[in-house]
């Protein structure tokens, strides 16, 4: 087969998208994986580019589905892993003794925060790897809590691969129109990061009431 250069439609050729496409040119579907495994680990690379890139990459022949399926999920799972045994060497003491030197946090947090880890873990893994920012950083509090390495990759595999499938089959469909994909997954990672720092000000601000009221207390 005649080697096929990629069609890059609004996207300069030094810019994510044009270093992604070099990389599946180069090295085809295990380019596209080492992209999504640095991408895992590195959460500001877009898997929103890459990943309906490599189905646009399949359906202008480049490589088959199959393969662009198979090396985006290993490339998911074996950046998941890496994050994983990072979380699994921070552990839980280290994990605790961070936490304490944090403003307007309490231990208590941070222990039922274990507990409901461990009621459920399980789907956070498997869910959290369908969404955006979350999908990198579910790995580590997996590893702080020694999730058994079996279930880990079972559910990280599963939802990689749904996660995957959905993105490369978007770019397979769509053609040209691939970086459409990226569009609507910025829209909703846009989305979930307002959710965070609502919850996140909403925290805070409870905290902050909570510490001023027990002044007035004291005082009185």
């Amino acid at each position: 087969m005649d080697h096929v250069t990629l069609a890059l439609p609004q996207e300069p050729a030094g810019g994510v998208a044009g270093w992604a496409a070099d990389l599946v040119d180069a090295l085809g579907a295990p380019g596209a994986g080492l992209f999504v495994a640095l991408e895992n680990v590195f959460p500001p690379l877009p898997s929103e580019i890459i990943l309906p890139l490599t189905g646009f990459a399949a359906g202008q022949g480049v490589l088959s589905l199959t393969s662009a399926l198979l090396w985006t999920t290993l490339g998911s799972v074996t950046g998941a892993v890496v994050l994983y045994w990072i979380g699994a060497l921070i552990g839980r003491e280290r994990m605790y003794a961070l936490w304490a030197r944090l403003p307007l946090v309490k231990t208590s947090d941070l222990r039922r925060t274990e507990e409901w880890f461990a009621r459920h873990g399980t789907k956070a893994v498997f869910l959290g790897r369908m969404v955006p920012i979350f999908r990198s950083l579910i790995s580590v509090p997996a590893g702080i809590e020694r999730m058994p390495m079996p279930v880990f990759l079972m559910l990280t595999t599963l939802g990689s691969m749904i996660w995957n499938s959905a993105l490369v089959l978007a770019g397979y469909w769509l053609g040209d129109r691939w970086d459409e994909v990226g569009t609507y997954v910025g829209v909703l990672s846009k989305a979930v990061l307002v959710l965070v720092v609502v919850a996140l000000a909403a925290y805070v601000a409870v905290r902050v009431r909570g510490r001023y009221k027990g002044a007035r207390h004291r005082r009185v």
